[in-house]
């Protein structure tokens, strides 16, 4: 009866092990994203938009 009870206290303590590593290389991860644009060919400005509309 002791003998299973290490074992399972072994197991369960190298299943929270691994959950955690697991956890902290997930948050220490670096996305990468593609940078936008600097000139864009159409400047379009929503407030000029409706300005224009209203006139």
């Amino acid at each position: 009866m002791f003998t299973v009870l290490m074992v399972c206290l072994i197991i369960m303590v190298a299943v929270l092990g691994l959950t955690i590593a697991t956890i902290n290389k997930g948050y220490a991860y670096e996305h990468k994203v593609d940078p936008l644009p600097q000139d864009s060919p159409v400047d379009y400005n929503e407030t000029d938009h409706e300005e224009k509309k209203a006139e």
